[in-house]
């Protein structure tokens, strides 16, 4: 698996964080009781969770939550960082040992995609942006998606993805993608 597929995420992402206005970081969205801020906390975070995986250290703790700064920058360095990473020899074929278990580097690779992405739909949606993201990536997170994501997966708050939801007809990939990990559409 090469990095491509992370790299539209981020993108994605990023244009999407591009447009978000201070006055829409009190937003709420998708994410059961996260309002924009929150997730935008989360999106960076998250970029620096995956890295600290690959490094095999735990992620920093502490420090001003990314929305209180300049976190398109922040995003910006963090993801790069994360994609050279990734880009490591042999790192798609090493094992990780992560909190919730051990998987290869190209798994990894795959729910750092996911993730990434499906939070700059969130995160665009929230903000009133088109939500027609990345329609061929979007389509082959949504295949994977099926693939990986069993009903033990899926639950109340605190599980990693809600219950399935039906996108409209008509809806686009990224649409779709969002109902099938439990969001309104």
């Amino acid at each position: 698996m090469s990095t491509q597929p992370l790299e539209q995420a981020i993108a994605s992402t990023k244009a999407v964080l591009a447009n978000v206005k201070a006055d829409q970081l009190t937003n709420d969205t998708p994410c059961v009781s996260w309002k924009v801020s929150d997730l935008i906390n989360h999106i960076v975070g998250a970029q620096n969770f995956f890295l600290a995986g690959l490094k095999g250290t735990p992620p920093a703790a502490g420090g001003a939550p990314a929305s209180e700064g300049d976190f398109k920058a922040e995003f910006a360095s963090s993801s790069a960082a994360l994609l050279d990473a990734f880009k490591g020899d042999g790192v798609m074929d090493k094992m990780f040992t992560l909190p919730f278990g051990t998987m290869p580097g190209a798994a990894f690779a795959g729910l750092a995609t996911t993730d990434t992405f499906q939070h700059g739909w969130d995160l665009a949606k929230a903000t009133g942006q088109d939500t027609n993201l990345a329609p061929d990536l979007a389509a082959e997170l949504l295949e994977r998606s099926k693939m990986a994501i069993q009903a033990g997966f899926r639950g109340p708050e605190g599980a990693p993805f809600g219950a399935e939801r039906t996108a409209p007809d008509g809806s686009s990939n990224a649409d779709q993608l969002a109902a099938f990990l439990g969001r309104a559409v």
